[in-house]
């Protein structure tokens, strides 16, 4: 595996290697988990190299705490990617993606934006938005794989992708759980067994909204489930929405098979998590 630090570098090797083979693009922030190894193996199936970029994106945090303690581990995070032979690891600098002081650039999301994460995180998806197309225009890959774990982010990263004309094809690939149900996240390592067994109720009442959604309307679902996190006081709730797969807006009436989607945060310890199911 060649390890690149600068867009130079990593621009005139694929510069080489672009024209024959089809490349894929797997970015994280790193940390890697089995989720990421889950994106990274999908992205060696179909395509003739793969590209990791390891970058924790500044822009993206509203919390610079949070951004502090997001976990590093870049030698542990080789060795996996060396194991699953990941062809190229991007691993730049601050300084290589943004210039001084430059901020997030502005983008138009068309409403996806407006709910869950979008209206708790301001400036958060333009700040995802801004590092992803900046790494698309470096990589310029034919594919790029994300976790449906994050499905705001990974529907918005849809959209931009057509919005800025890029060729890319945006692949979702399925979140990757503990033995517990738990979606996988960097951040469970901050977490007690403890807290990690009662972490639970969140992936246990995404299912229970898919398992009712034939009985109950969405806003009794939402009434339920808020009352299954009201009755224990660890496990703080966020946010619980139903919303509509295509926009991401809450819903009144269920939608088709395949077109509805139920997502929660909820923090314990200090440590946000969220998860969603589609249904």
């Amino acid at each position: 595996m060649k390890v690149l630090k600068t867009t130079k570098e990593l621009t005139i090797f694929l510069s080489k290697e672009s024209e024959d083979n089809v490349i894929a693009f797997v970015p994280t922030m790193g940390a890697l988990h089995d989720g990421h190894i889950s994106l990274i193996k999908n992205a060696k199936s179909s395509s003739d190299l793969v590209v990791c970029s390891i970058f924790v994106n500044p822009t993206q945090f509203n919390n610079s705490t949070d951004l502090e303690k997001y976990p590093r581990t870049i030698e542990r995070d080789i060795e996996i990617l060396e194991q699953e032979n990941c062809d190229i690891l991007y691993l730049p600098e601050v300084s290589d993606l943004y210039s001084e002081n430059e901020k997030s650039k502005h983008f138009d999301f068309n409403g996806l934006d407006n709910f869950m994460e979008g209206a708790g995180r301001k400036g958060h998806f333009d700040g995802v938005a801004t590092i992803v197309e900046k790494l698309f225009r470096i990589v310029n890959p034919d594919k790029a794989f994300f976790g449906e774990k994050d499905l705001q982010q990974l529907q918005i990263i849809r959209h931009i992708t057509k919005q800025l004309n890029l060729e890319i094809e945006i692949i979702g690939v399925p979140t990757k759980r503990e033995i517990s149900g738990l979606a996988m996240s960097s951040r469970n390592k901050r977490l007690s067994e403890t807290n990690l067994q009662k972490a639970n109720l969140i992936n246990e009442t995404l299912h229970f909204i898919k398992e009712n959604s034939s009985r109950y309307s969405p806003e009794e679902l939402k009434q339920l489930s808020i009352h299954k996190f009201n009755n224990q006081s660890e496990l703080k709730l966020e946010y619980l929405e139903i919303v509509s797969l295509e926009n991401l807006h809450p819903i009144t009436e269920f939608k088709e098979r395949g077109n509805n989607a139920a997502c929660i945060a909820a923090s314990i310890s200090g440590v946000r998590l969220i998860d969603n199911i589609i249904f």
